[in-house]
């Protein structure tokens, strides 16, 4: 493993970086958007042009991942080859060509003694991105923070550390070569945990906290926090079968909100039957032939004996494997009870053709993102047209969902007047 760049005190270093992003969160605020999305193509050309650099990095991770007994859906989350590195490369070229939210106004109105009132977007400033695993998060989030007038502070996982030096250094290349300070997206030169805990006290110097990671580092965050933070929990996601599901839609989808990729957050972890579905084994046959393990109910091993037991814990689980939990429920209330007990208020779906059933789980499930005959694995910025995404909400406040430019902007009042007094 690569060694510490700097062998600095942590709050020191953080305090330091923070002072210099602060002086670039000034700068990039007032930048036109022409300006950001042609930093931006630049950085997005000089990650294309770095492969081969990228690639040996990652390769050394890789190699230490599987030193330290990573599991497969941790390697998978780590691995780059040229496909990933290129749509890497790509999201951030979408990012430069979305239209600014800087700038734009929310809303306007016009008071009866004629002051003009507008809520307009702005920067929130410095943005400080805790993440793990996923090395593509240094770019899609460095380029997320710049286009929306922010400067960003970087600290990734140790397990990704050649990997995040690599990317980063190919980003502020771009961003060079287009006249932007480097110090506009930083990346925490250090793998001691303890700069984590200096990022989290750093009030004054990092506005916004974004964790994005597993449960331990999401609580960590939320326990030490003294400055705001927008956090997602586990991406708990259920598949709600209906009765009324056309059976090939409902296999389709079932499978490849488990199994295109078991290690994001938008996979289903749990898949419920309506007990009155004509076809309930076909769906526990399909995943198992796709590779997956299922750990269901009684109801659902009286129907299928290839199904282990479930335990209370499994309802609960974000397994990230080719794992997955199966129940029998009576109907839409039912599932949407189960939702409201195991969920965790990240994305739910629905298959059904009876249109007034979707309706009332849409307005009934409580969560993030809610799909009506479509799959979980959609829950991404990207596919949302939002370029990239800095991590997916799930609370209620600020933002919710796939959080991207607006996410990474607050508003402030402007009023316009004639000469109004209030006397």
């Amino acid at each position: 493993m690569a060694t510490d760049v700097l062998d600095l005190d942590p709050v020191r270093l953080i305090a330091d970086m923070g002072a210099r992003a602060r002086q670039s969160a000034r700068m990039v605020a007032a930048l036109p958007c022409v300006a950001k999305s042609r930093a931006l193509d630049a950085a997005a050309q000089r990650l294309r042009d770095a492969v081969a650099e990228i690639l040996a990095a990652n390769a050394l991770d890789m190699a230490h991942g599987r030193e330290i007994g990573l599991s497969g859906a941790m390697l998978d989350r780590l691995l780059l080859d040229e496909g990933r590195i290129e749509s890497m490369a790509s999201g951030v070229a979408a990012i430069a060509a979305l239209r600014d939210p800087v700038g734009a106004v929310i809303d306007e109105s016009r008071r009866p003694n004629g002051l003009v009132l507008r809520r307009v977007r702005v920067p929130i400033g410095v943005i400080g991105i805790i993440y793990e695993s996923r090395p593509n998060v240094t770019a899609d989030a460095a380029a997320l923070c710049v286009k929306a007038g922010n400067a960003v502070i970087l600290r990734g996982g140790s397990e990704a550390v050649h990997s995040n030096r690599a990317i980063h250094a190919a980003f502020v290349a771009g961003l060079a070569e287009a006249g932007l300070p480097a110090d506009i997206a930083q990346l925490v030169p250090t793998t001691d945990r303890a700069a984590v805990g200096a990022m989290l006290t750093a009030e004054g110097a990092i506005d916004l906290v974004v964790p994005r990671g597993g449960k331990s580092l999401v609580a960590r965050v939320q326990a030490e926090a003294r400055v705001p933070v927008l956090a997602h929990l586990d991406g708990i996601n259920h598949v709600y079968v209906h009765a009324s599901a056309d059976p090939a839609m409902a296999a389709s989808v079932v499978v490849d909100a488990k199994m295109r990729r078991t290690g994001i957050c938008g996979a289903m972890e749990t898949l419920l039957i309506d007990r009155a579905y004509p076809d309930p084994a076909g769906l526990t046959a399909a995943l198992r032939a796709a590779g997956c393990e299922l750990r269901g109910d009684a109801a659902t091993r009286a129907l299928d004996a290839a199904v282990d037991a479930a335990d209370d814990v499994d309802w609960n689980t974000e397994y990230l494997d080719a794992i997955a939990s199966v129940a029998i429920v009576d109907g839409v209330d039912a599932a949407m009870a189960h939702i409201a007990a195991h969920g965790s208020h990240h994305t739910d779906a629905i298959i059904a053709a009876d249109e007034s059933v979707a309706e009332r789980f849409i307005a009934g499930v409580d969560s993030a993102i809610v799909l009506w005959n479509a799959s979980t694995q959609f829950a991404d910025g990207g596919e949302f047209g939002l370029g990239a995404e800095i991590g997916i909400a799930t609370g209620r406040l600020h933002a919710r969902g796939p959080v991207a430019l607006e996410g990474l902007t607050t508003y402030k009042w402007v009023v316009r007047g004639t000469g109004q007094v209030r006397g």
